[in-house]
């Protein structure tokens, strides 16, 4: 359980960047969490690939009046430089009113020493 658990941790810090950068406005460093062939499966949408993509699909989301992103890693699975982890997000405005809440699963991808976003993909539980 050692090893999963040390996984868990560095999803979870890969996860405060992600908040980090969201609450800076930061669609740059968004995009750089995920790999080069990373993509987003949002709802009610194709999959949205690549750095440029990515960053303008996040600044949409910011300029719609989200201004900060909470991810809760409830578990995650290791199969070699692939990792799987499920949790639930929250989506807050300016005024730390909650926007939307749901669920998600990520596929990471070990590059060098980091864990990266290869695939995400997310649904809500709002109304």
């Amino acid at each position: 359980m050692e090893i999963i658990d040390t996984l868990l941790d560095e999803i979870r810090h890969a996860n405060d960047q992600f908040e980090n950068s969201f609450d800076r406005g930061d669609v740059v460093a968004i995009a750089s969490l995920y790999t080069k062939e990373g993509s987003l499966l949002p709802p009610g949408s194709g999959p949205i690939t690549g750095s440029e993509a990515i960053a303008s699909f996040w600044k949409g989301g910011m300029d719609m009046g989200i201004k900060q992103v909470r991810l809760h890693s409830m578990e995650v699975e290791s199969f070699g430089d692939t990792a799987i982890e499920l949790g639930q997000y929250r989506l807050n405005g300016a005024e730390g009113q909650q926007m939307d809440y749901g669920k998600y699963i990520v596929m990471w991808k070990k590059e060098g020493n980091d864990w990266k976003i290869q695939r995400d993909i997310w649904n809500t539980s709002g109304e």
